[in-house]
């Protein structure tokens, strides 16, 4: 038994990857703040949790997300880090300027950098990352059009106000985490609502999720063959309060080894006024 869990790591680790992706300064103008904390569970038992933290400005925003994964099935997904993402705000998706994550697990540390320059993405791995025969390479146009994982899954409204379309679901997230280039497709499953333990209760949108492999991953990928192209996958979302930002706050995933669900059990979203900047004033003249 202990073989054939310790043969599942490689595909536990793309597991762990996309699904942390699922998920710095704050700016001066922020409209809307949110701290989240999920947990992650596998069949059942929790394994490990995220804390994420967001900052929505005018034109701007930035984020940061730190996680960790033990316990009873460390054996198939362990290790923590930490991982940051800001750029600007577009109509219809968040557009990344800068990545950052650190990723520590029992091969040791990997740390990348990856920034965006006119739509393409160039990223610094340390230390370079074995190059195995069956990995399909990333090519210059994967680069192209894409954002990060934590960015991705950042969605604006159409409607704006924090108010939630079935239409705000159909969007392809074109995603590079530095490594993997992938697409989730969404498309509208229903509208719903939560009960969150700490901070929202409300209305929810969950949309359905298709992943397409693109470059990166190994050929062989036993997690890639499974979940590829299954439409049993979900990703739910809540608006950030005081921004047209909705988050998510649960994720359905099935692996071999059954179902991996992020499930967010503090959800405290903060609608801010823009900070009014100091008013510049000269010395008053020496009195006469």
């Amino acid at each position: 038994m202990a073989k054939s869990a310790i043969s599942l790591r490689p595909a536990a680790k793309f597991m762990a990857a996309l699904a942390c992706g699922l998920f710095a300064a704050i700016p001066a103008h922020a409209q809307g703040k949110l701290t989240a904390h999920y947990t992650i569970a596998m069949t059942g038992v929790t394994i490990g949790e995220i804390v994420w933290q967001v900052a929505v400005g005018d034109t701007l925003y930035t984020t940061t997300a730190t996680g960790k994964a033990s316990g009873v099935l460390s054996v198939l997904v362990n290790g923590d880090g930490s991982v940051s993402a800001q750029g600007g705000i577009a109509a219809d998706r968040l557009n990344p300027s800068s990545y950052t994550s650190t990723i520590t697990d029992d091969d040791g540390t990997i740390k990348l950098q990856m920034t965006f320059a006119d739509g393409v993405a160039t990223e610094t791995i340390t230390p370079q990352p074995p190059v195995h025969a069956d990995r399909l390479p990333v090519t210059d146009a994967d680069r192209r059009d894409i954002a990060d994982p934590l960015s991705a899954v950042l969605i604006p409204t159409k409607l704006g106000g924090g108010t939630m379309a079935s239409s705000d679901c159909n969007r392809t997230l074109k995603i590079f985490d530095g490594r993997r280039r992938y697409n989730l497709t969404l498309s509208f499953n229903r509208m719903d609502k939560v009960a969150v333990d700490r901070g929202y209760s409300g209305p929810i949108l969950v949309c359905s999720v298709v992943l397409k492999p693109i470059a990166g991953y190994r050929a062989d990928s036993m997690i890639v063959k499974y979940v590829a192209g299954r439409r049993d996958m979900e990703l739910w979302f809540a608006p950030i309060a005081g921004t047209s930002i909705m988050a998510p706050v649960r994720v359905l995933m099935p692996t071999l080894v059954g179902t991996l669900k992020i499930q967010v059990d503090d959800f405290e979203a903060v609608a801010s006024p823009p900070t009014l900047a100091p008013v510049e004033t000269s010395p008053l003249p020496p009195a006469r």
